[in-house]
């Protein structure tokens, strides 16, 4: 990684982070509060989360997201949700793995 993309996530990450003390700031149970994030496929805390389109995306992967758009790897959210299926599929069959075995025990 270079220093100008560095900065970038650096800045970015100060930048997403704040968002999400913001929300627990103006609602503290935005902390507690849970989704399942669109393009992670995890149960996570709505704060810091942002609605794309018909996509929420968790604080995580709204850094994730907005670092993909800034250093021009995606154009819009489709594509970034298009290009993070894989990842999202493996997470809800270790999420079914993990449930069935629940049920088995």
């Amino acid at each position: 990684m270079n220093n100008n993309t560095e900065k970038i996530v650096k800045d970015m990450q100060e930048v997403i982070y704040q968002m999400k003390l913001d929300d627990i700031e103006e609602n503290p149970e935005s902390e507690f509060e849970m989704f399942n994030c669109s393009a992670c496929a995890k149960t996570q805390p709505l704060a810091g989360s942002i609605q794309y389109s018909k996509y929420r995306l968790c604080n995580n992967c709204v850094l994730l997201y907005e670092l993909a758009l800034k250093l021009n790897k995606v154009k819009n959210i489709e594509e970034y949700m298009e290009k993070t299926e894989d990842s999202r599929l493996e997470e809800i069959c270790e999420f079914i793995k993990k449930d069935s075995q629940k049920e088995n025990n």
